[in-house]
């Protein structure tokens, strides 16, 4: 076992840097120009090689919108599922289409796959551009399938700090909480991306979250192209990127 990844319990996928938002904070910058998503027949093998070496605990799918392509996403959690990873996450701004029978179809495909957790991104800058009402069907209709999401807001200058942006999120927030959703407590915005502009002021601002020590990672993260530890899915084995990988 390599020994910078002996202490590996997490996958993450970036399904596609498509995205149905502009968000001024994104930390990714403005998606555009992207076309494309992982290769999920891939993606699932690479699941089910990790799984046999390394004791995961949790797999996530993000994007973008993950959910642009659902049947990448839920061939992915199959496959989590199947290997016996417990805790299986997607993190959506749950708008991907305005037709009610297939967000409807999409959330019992969710289900069937595995899928346990939902954390779905509401709040004053994913609203700027996205549509609040099939945003709450979607919700609605995980809830009917027996997947109760968490709403998971981004935060301005942290949860208590008092400014434009947070105060309307609050407002969204609580339309939610009236219905009986959990609101988790969402993330700080970070210097990175589009975020770069809001953070202007800041005087200390936080730090990305997401970085880990590459000498000693907990997570495998695998980006939209394939991406992963220096190497690529579509040119080489995982167990062998694994392998080599050094820092």
């Amino acid at each position: 076992m390599n020994i910078y990844l002996k202490d590996l319990e997490r996958i993450e996928f970036s399904i596609t840097m498509c995205c149905t938002g502009r968000c001024r904070h994104c930390s990714q910058g403005e998606h555009e120009g992207f076309s494309g998503h992982i290769d999920g027949a891939i993606a699932a093998e690479l699941v089910e090689k990790v799984c046999r070496s390394y004791a995961v605990k949790s797999l996530m799918t993000f994007g973008g919108e993950p959910l642009l392509y659902p049947e990448t996403v839920c061939t992915i959690h199959s496959a989590a599922k199947r290997s016996g990873i417990p805790r299986r996450e997607m993190i959506t701004n749950g708008f991907f289409s305005r037709d009610r029978e297939r967000i409807a179809a999409v959330s019992r495909m969710l289900s069937e796959s595995g899928v346990n957790r939902v954390l779905l991104s509401v709040d004053a800058f994913h609203q700027e551009t996205i549509p609040l009402e099939p945003v709450r069907f979607f919700a609605d209709c995980l809830r009917r399938e027996g997947i109760l999401p968490e709403i998971h807001p981004a935060w301005l200058g942290g949860m208590g700090a008092d400014n434009e942006y947070n105060s309307r999120t609050r407002e969204l927030l609580e339309q939610f909480r009236r219905s009986g959703y959990v609101i988790s407590e969402g993330n700080n915005i970070f210097p990175k991306g589009n975020a770069l502009k809001l953070m202007d002021g800041f005087e200390e601002a936080p730090a990305d979250p997401y970085e880990e020590d590459p000498r000693h990672l907990h997570t495998l993260c695998i980006d939209a192209e394939g991406r992963v530890l220096n190497g690529s899915i579509y040119e080489a084995d995982i167990t062998d990127i694994m392998d080599r990988y050094e820092p």
